[in-house]
């Protein structure tokens, strides 16, 4: 027999490894799809909750960068004794309140004015200030 005539041959036991080799691989590719599927379903509910604690994330109004500060019609902290002016909201607002509150309707428990002035103050929120984070996440489009 030719050298090269071996080349071709398998020892039964490196095949066995070889086809075990071969089940494991299929193994965890059927593991890995299993795996995906999973994760795929868990996101769809993460997303849902995702929405759902948006609306009810809150703002303080004023934050607590302002505490003690009124706000005037603008948004602008102001002091108390500024004429038309408004005293802190006393509870924080939830961000469906607010949503609705921009889109034309009032913060519960406000007047028009008052309301008006409130969501202005919250437009003006910046980043590391109370309230923003949940400011930001109501711009966002769904």
């Amino acid at each position: 027999m030719p050298d090269n005539a071996n080349q071709n041959y398998m020892p039964l036991e490196s095949k066995k490894e070889s086809d075990n080799g071969a089940i494991v691989t299929r193994r965890r590719a059927l593991m890995m799809g299993a795996v995906t599927a999973s994760a795929i379903v868990s996101i769809k509910p993460a997303l849902a909750q995702t929405a759902g604690s948006v609306l009810n994330c809150e703002i303080p109004v004023p934050g607590n960068h302002a505490a003690g500060g009124f706000i005037g019609p603008d948004g602008k902290i102001v002091s108390p004794d500024t004429p038309g002016a408004f005293p802190p909201a006393g509870r924080n607002f939830t961000g469906e309140e607010v949503k609705r509150a921009m889109n034309g309707r009032s913060l519960p428990g406000t007047s028009y004015d008052q309301s008006k002035a409130y969501v202005n103050y919250i437009r003006r929120l910046q980043s590391g200030q109370s309230g923003f984070t949940c400011y930001a996440s109501l711009q966002m489009p769904r």
